[in-house]
């Protein structure tokens, strides 16, 4: 069966794209190749992939013109492509036209794949909004531009699942780290700043935030579950995440203990709209998907350690 993967060369998407490979799918990759962050680190996972048999397209999803360069012959296709984060040097624009205008540009490419059995939007827990500890039943409640357009996202597809034009779902997904985590996120920051001697940008009052950190692998899981059952989930709403709850402070205690090393730290301003605390609440995943994410954090953060060595030292 053919896959189309969007986001394919970020951080997510590349695993998602490997692992749909190993099981024998037909995987197309697209990726903007965004300068968002380094894109030498996208063309690294973009080799990988290409090594392994992938076929990787650059293609500009806000333009029309470019989807319609795709074969319509997806059986499948995963939507991990998105302006992510909080970033300051993202502007509402960005957030506009990467998480909406894309989507729906996807959406009406999607509509023209006869053979198209499920849609898979992945969302967010920003969709939740400050606190991210609920389930799918609880109203959204975004505190970003980053979680409104997400949340747009996530409606765009789901619209055209209820009026029966498109078979989709959506998956809110949580505090993900492992190999391949994009750099200006906390663990290969942190890493990088260990390995650098170079001290690490911690926002005020971060340390106490609490977060459901959840390895890739684990999220993985989830979403190849998905696939295996998609024919009951048209039209759900799944939160993937880890039920383990542990706060910044202790993310950062774990990686110097990992490394034998202390890490200085750079307090920054306190950055508007970052969630305080999220914890998954994944019943609902383990009821339609059997779902057990089992990766503990510090056997991940042993993974990514082993993956920033081999690439970056």
């Amino acid at each position: 069966m053919n896959v189309l993967v969007t986001g394919a060369a970020g951080f997510i998407g590349s695993h998602m794209s490997e692992r749909l490979h190993k099981n024998g799918f037909n995987v197309t990759g697209v990726d903007n190749f965004s300068p968002y962050y380094d894109v030498s680190l996208k063309e690294l996972n973009a080799k990988e992939l290409r090594d392994k048999g992938i076929v990787l397209h650059n293609i500009e999803l806000r333009d029309k013109t470019q989807i319609s360069e795709l074969a319509t012959d997806f059986d499948f296709i995963f939507h991990f492509a998105a302006q992510p984060g909080i970033s300051v040097t993202s502007s509402f624009e960005d957030y506009l036209s990467n998480n909406i205008v894309a989507t729906q540009n996807l959406i009406e490419f999607s509509k023209r794949n006869s053979n198209l059995k499920h849609f898979f939007n992945i969302g967010t827990s920003s969709i939740y909004g400050l606190e991210a500890t609920f389930p799918e039943s609880v109203a959204p409640n975004p505190a970003s531009h980053y979680g409104v357009t997400k949340l747009g996202a996530e409606q765009l597809v789901l619209a055209e699942s209820r009026t029966k034009k498109l078979n989709g779902s959506s998956y809110r997904l949580y505090s993900v780290y492992g190999p391949r985590e994009r750099p200006d996120k906390l663990y290969t920051k942190l890493i990088s700043c260990a390995y650098n001697n170079k001290a690490f940008p911690l926002f005020e009052g971060s340390s106490e935030h609490l977060r459901s950190f959840t390895y890739v692998g684990d999220i993985i899981d989830g979403l190849m579950s998905a696939l295996e059952n998609h024919e009951k989930l048209i039209g759900e709403i799944i939160n993937i995440g880890t039920e383990e709850e542990r706060s910044t402070q202790e993310g950062i205690d774990l990686v110097e203990e990992l490394l034998h090393t202390k890490i200085a730290l750079e307090i920054k301003p306190q950055r508007p709209s970052d969630q305080w605390r999220t914890l998954a609440n994944i019943d609902k995943a383990k009821k339609l998907l059997n779902y057990n994410p089992t990766t503990t954090l510090k056997e991940g953060l042993k993974l990514q350690i082993e993956w920033y060595r081999s690439n970056f030292l």
